[in-house]
């Protein structure tokens, strides 16, 4: 994508200017958290992160995820039209498939013995898990009416990728995967028909994903600020005493999934694609704060597509083809994420887990990562379903809820650098197969 921003060629590159509006919003956030007294003054602090802060945080959000569904239709359907056969199509997602349960599962492993290793969820306070549950009860009822309504993991997930009404799921960021299933029958369907017959359609959809691309340039160019009001709105508004209390599970998630993004996946890419860690860290710079700033793997997708397409030479079909897919199945950091809030929470709750029911947790983190929502938070309905199969009471989610945020943010950088990695390991076998 062109820089549609003058003040890279002045100064800063547009990562440089991102990662400066996120730590100066954290800094600030934090301080006036620490040290701005209780009364009056707090609640000026909170009123300029609710209606100032995070708002054009909102409004940078908002730019990005106004296209994402346009974008995925069209790089999806493009993607699969590329292909060329059915045969191609069969392969490519076997391979995207393969890799995305496996790193997957091996993600939700990695949380899992950490926790057990570490054991965050011991040394939490009744008098503090009171406080917590008390402060969040609120919001943990809204997770788990929302898993009642039925976004949790069942038959019916499966059922609901195909979608009644497709411009009701493209309305619902809730529904992407039926926005998926849609753009791959109508890909296929381009496979099936002659190919002077589809020539337009195409070119109507290149010109819209074009669209999309000078629209995300805008949205970039107000990424410093939004990154800064939304830092700055997480981080003025938690209080440093839950946070203390709950830095044990805090510190077990991040250290899992920074891991995970900073020696699982570059052993990944080095063993299995050959790229090295230094030209993965050098090409996924702007992609990792872009991840860690939205905390969404829908919103980053542009991103993830742009760097594996200009950074790791992956075609442009194939990268239409798995990230979109990506985006909303391959949720490694999630899986890892889920494993270890858990078995935290099982720890809280005094509920000791055979080996058995970690299996349990493993395989739900996978069904659920694969069904939770690119967006920020979207996997903590179904974290609801995952707690009640191993007898964890599902409100214990209030304790987590306070400091997701933060977490989401460190978890959504493995997730699209895995759904990166898989599209350069996709391509990795197509010009193998196509040589050989």
């Amino acid at each position: 994508m062109e820089s549609t921003n003058p003040a890279e060629s002045r100064g800063l590159s547009l990562p440089s200017r991102i990662l400066i509006g996120l730590v100066t919003g954290a800094i600030l956030g934090l301080a006036l958290n620490v040290w701005v007294p209780e009364g009056p003054g707090q609640d000026r602090v909170i009123w300029w992160a609710d209606n100032v802060a995070k708002p054009a945080g909102d409004i940078f959000l908002r730019m990005l995820f106004m296209v994402v569904v346009p974008l995925v239709f069209s790089s999806l359907v493009l993607g699969v039209a590329g292909l060329g056969s059915m045969n191609n199509l069969g392969r490519l997602g076997g391979r995207t498939l393969m890799w995305f349960v496996g790193t997957t599962a091996f993600a939700a492993t990695i949380g899992l013995t950490l926790v057990n290793v570490m054991a965050p969820g011991e040394g939490l306070s009744a008098e503090v898990r009171e406080q917590v549950m008390t402060q969040f009860a609120g919001d943990a009822q809204t997770r788990l009416d929302q898993a009642a309504a039925g976004t949790g993991f069942s038959i019916h997930t499966f059922v609901n990728i195909i979608p009644r009404n497709i411009f009701a799921s493209a309305s619902n960021e809730r529904e992407t995967l039926g926005v998926i299933f849609f753009a791959l029958i109508v890909g296929i369907a381009i496979t099936r028909i002659p190919s002077d017959r589809d020539r337009v359609f195409l070119d109507l959809l290149e010109t819209i994903y074009e669209i999309c691309a000078k629209i995300l340039g805008f949205a970039m160019w107000l990424a410093p600020v939004g990154v800064f009001g939304l830092v700055f709105a997480v981080t003025a508004k938690l209080g440093i005493d839950v946070m203390r209390s709950l830095g044990a599970y805090v510190v077990t998630a991040v250290s899992g999934l920074l891991f995970y993004q900073f020696v699982v996946l570059p052993a990944f890419a080095y063993f299995l694609i050959g790229i090295t860690p230094k030209k993965l860290f050098t090409g996924v710079r702007a992609l990792m704060i872009t991840a860690f700033s939205t905390s969404s793997s829908n919103a980053t997708l542009p991103t993830t597509m742009k760097t594996a397409i200009e950074n790791f030479d992956v075609p442009k079909p194939i990268a239409g083809f798995v990230m979109p897919l990506g985006a909303t199945m391959n949720m490694n950091g999630t899986a890892l994420f889920e494993g270890v809030t858990v078995l935290f929470l099982a720890q809280v709750a005094g509920v000791e887990l055979s080996l058995g029911s970690q299996v349990i947790v493993i395989m739900m983190a996978v069904l659920t990562a694969i069904g939770s929502a690119g967006v920020p938070g979207g996997s903590l309905p179904l974290l609801t379903i995952v707690l009640s199969q191993v007898g964890v009471p599902p409100e214990m989610i209030a304790l987590v809820i306070g400091t997701d945020r933060i977490v989401d943010m460190t978890r959504t950088m493995p997730n699209v650098t895995s759904d990166l990695l898989c599209s350069a390991w996709v391509a990795k076998h197509e010009r193998r197969h196509a040589t050989g």
